[in-house]
């Protein structure tokens, strides 16, 4: 017996559907300075219609893996990078002062800089963790950050924030990979809570997994504690997929 599908809920819509995969192969070609994504040799483009072209082969490459990927339908879900590099192209790119001053925002709350008081091992953790980010962090830049136990606002000396805002600044740069970096470096900051987390990895101080771990350390402690629950781990594992999109994107956008 088959099951008859349940009523829709009154005010919720349907997911809308994933469109048919339309296209045989999805490759690479240099064009213009940059190189541009081709379905069945056709450039592809972002929603607002613009060329879908890389700053760099290696992630053009990528990219056209995540198409080439898809199966009967093409399933944004499953396509993180193509995902930030459309929002390189089409927002970043124009709004490039909003975006940076975003990621320099977290500087002023850090989640490396709000410490837990207790248990011991919490504390370790955080330190273990924590600990080598913000020592780089002083040691390249002079950037001293002030703790803080709790999650009461702590301000950081306006010299820190000016120094971590100018390697912002140098590390994003100018020229046509520029969007892909910030778009890159803005992704990390926002799936971890911290950009300098993100600075540690673009600047390859930290792999993209360690950075992930973390930023996980609160988390990983509690269900050391009290059990792991699917729903929160499917959803963790997602976000997982998107940072390892932004730091290839990042780290490859030349």
């Amino acid at each position: 017996m088959v099951d008859e599908p349940g009523p829709m809920i009154p005010g919720r819509q349907a997911p809308p559907a994933k469109p048919k995969r339309f296209y045989a192969l999805a490759s690479v070609a240099e064009r213009d300075g940059g190189f541009a994504l081709l379905l069945d040799g056709r450039a592809a483009r972002t929603p607002a219609r613009r060329p879908l072209a890389l700053p760099s082969e290696p992630v053009a490459a990528a990219v056209a893996g995540e198409w080439n990927a898809q199966v009967a339908v093409i399933d944004p879900a499953k396509m993180p990078l193509t995902r930030i590099a459309n929002s390189a192209i089409d927002g970043v790119a124009e709004q490039r002062d909003a975006v940076a001053a975003e990621v320099a925002t977290y500087l002023g709350s850090d989640l490396l800089v709000y410490r837990a008081a207790d248990p011991a091992p919490l504390v370790a953790a955080q330190a273990a963790a924590w600990d080598p980010v913000l020592d780089w962090a002083r040691q390249a830049y002079g950037a001293r950050f002030i703790l803080a136990e709790g999650v009461t606002f702590v301000a950081q000396p306006p010299a820190t924030l000016a120094a971590l805002g100018q390697v912002i600044d140098g590390l994003v740069g100018q020229g046509p990979a520029a969007p892909f970096r910030l778009a890159a470096l803005n992704v990390m900051t926002t799936l971890t809570g911290s950009a300098l987390l993100a600075l540690a990895v673009m600047h390859g101080r930290l792999s993209p997994e360690a950075a992930w771990a973390a930023a996980h350390v609160d988390e990983t402690f509690q269900e050391s504690q009290w059990g792991s629950d699917a729903e929160a781990l499917e959803r963790r594992d997602r976000r997982w997929a998107d940072m390892r999109a932004a730091a290839t994107l990042g780290l490859l956008a030349g």
